[in-house]
């Protein structure tokens, strides 16, 4: 389910979403550090600032999904999405797909905007991420016979991993985390008890 067997040219033909999102990320990332750009004028467009969000900036609930300044960050999100992302790409159908990384991501955003001070920044995809996973919690919870107990057991310690990450690590926005994994639990349920099949691309 998370082994990847495609090659290069079959992975993006199959997952033409996940694809883009990867490709959106990279050239987000590069914009930041080339030298020949605007790097600063880039980020301070794109972050996730609370009290700018509270002025009327409402993009800025959507692109710090797309945002990472720190190389180990973009890389660390941008495989998670690469590995995990296609059983859901295929379950969902593109469109399906899309609203549950952006639901997630503004999810987590939006936590972030309400329960953190004015002067908040944050950025990254772990928001979209989470929900992700989020995702597969629902789907073991409600479904749980329709996948091995192996593949269950990987997405709990998956999932525990990540919290604890979340709770040990400094400058760690742990409202995005959280409150993007319940986005994605609550689309999951939402799915697979009122549109499943809606989603099929």
């Amino acid at each position: 389910m998370f082994v990847r067997t495609e090659s290069f040219r079959e992975y993006i033909q199959q997952y033409p979403i996940i694809t883009a999102i990867v490709c959106i990320n990279i050239i987000v990332y590069l914009a930041t550090f080339l030298p020949f750009l605007p790097n600063n004028s880039i980020i301070l467009s794109l972050i996730g600032v609370n009290f700018l969000i509270g002025q009327g900036e409402l993009w800025r609930l959507v692109t710090p999904i797309f945002l990472h300044i720190q190389f180990t960050h973009f890389i660390m999100n941008t495989i998670a999405v690469i590995i995990f992302s296609p059983f859901l790409e295929r379950l969902l159908g593109k469109m399906g797909f899309i609203n549950l990384y952006l639901f997630s991501g503004i999810a987590g955003n939006l936590a972030t905007f309400i329960f953190l001070p004015a002067t908040y920044t944050h950025l990254g995809a772990s928001g979209s991420f989470y929900g992700i996973f989020g995702f597969y919690f629902a789907l073991i919870l409600f479904r749980k016979h329709s996948f091995p107990k192996q593949i269950r057991q990987s997405i709990i310690v998956i999932l525990v991993l990540g919290i604890l990450f979340t709770a040990i690590q400094p400058n760690i926005n742990w409202i995005g985390h959280i409150f993007g994994a319940i986005g994605g639990f609550g689309f999951g349920y939402y799915f697979l008890h009122f549109g499943r099949g809606k989603y099929q691309s």
